[in-house]
């Protein structure tokens, strides 16, 4: 069976019905999460509950594609809401859909090639998910701002601190971004690390990939106390948590 999902017609009948199942989630999705918005508006500053109702299209497609399987090992704190800043290595752009496996509303940091997207774009904002405008002027500030904003209305940050997909699958360095937010919020700091989605979406073909993928959660780790002085120590803490554990992975698969 494993051997016939990797033919290429496989791939092919698989993929279309995949992108158009994904077409169809997003499509229903719209309305629904646009009522809960206004809905929840008056007592959801934030947009939690519109933001984790997007989320659910990721837990959804993933049960519809077969070529694709995410498990997640280790358990989110408790209290969702305490906020954190999530952090987690970059392989794919697939890395989004394996996270939002985990059943929690956080609010992503994405590029604003996203947000121009038919419906995801449009599902992002109504989510109040954090628009990236790389090379933008105070695009940087608006990002610390807007992060800070979102966790005060008890809503969860999730940044890539690499700051972008790896070419290699090499952990690259880490950027202070997301370290920066997190002292200044005396927000804990929860480490996601990702591992097998390299092969899920392939480089200019349209078509999926087999992936077998692993997101684990890691301890969160507290910023009270720290200043913005320990955010170097800070960052390349969390640096070789994330590359010992996607060490350990790698060597497990």
């Amino acid at each position: 069976m494993a051997r016939a999902l990797d033919s290429t017609f496989a791939r092919t009948v698989i993929s279309v019905y995949a992108w158009i199942s994904f077409a169809v989630l997003l499509v229903g999705l719209v309305p629904i999460v646009g009522i809960i918005r206004l809905v929840t508006m008056p007592f959801d500053r934030g947009a939690y509950w519109a933001g984790y109702t997007f989320r659910s299209v990721a837990r959804m497609h993933s049960r519809l594609n077969p070529l694709w399987t995410f498990t997640v090992q280790g358990t989110f704190p408790k209290n969702p809401r305490l906020p954190y800043v999530v952090v987690s290595n970059h392989e794919s752009f697939v890395d989004m859909l394996a996270i939002s496996q985990i059943p929690i509303e956080m609010k992503w940091v994405a590029k604003s090639t996203f947000f121009n997207l038919p419906l995801v774009g449009f599902l992002l904002m109504l989510s109040r998910d954090i628009k990236l405008v790389r090379g933008a002027e105070g695009a940087g500030a608006r990002v610390y701002t807007e992060a800070a904003e979102r966790l005060s209305t008890r809503s969860s940050v999730m940044l890539f601190p690499e700051g972008t997909r790896s070419a290699t699958g090499e952990l690259g360095g880490f950027k202070d971004g997301a370290f920066k937010i997190a002292i200044e919020a005396q927000a804990p700091i929860v480490p996601l690390v990702v591992h097998g989605t390299r092969d899920a979406l392939i480089k200019h073909d349209w078509r999926f990939g087999r992936c077998n993928a692993t997101v684990r959660i890691l301890d969160p780790i507290p910023t009270a106390g720290m200043s913005l002085d320990d955010v170097a120590e800070l960052r390349e803490q969390v640096r070789d948590l994330i590359a010992e554990t996607k060490a350990e992975l790698s060597s497990a698969a």
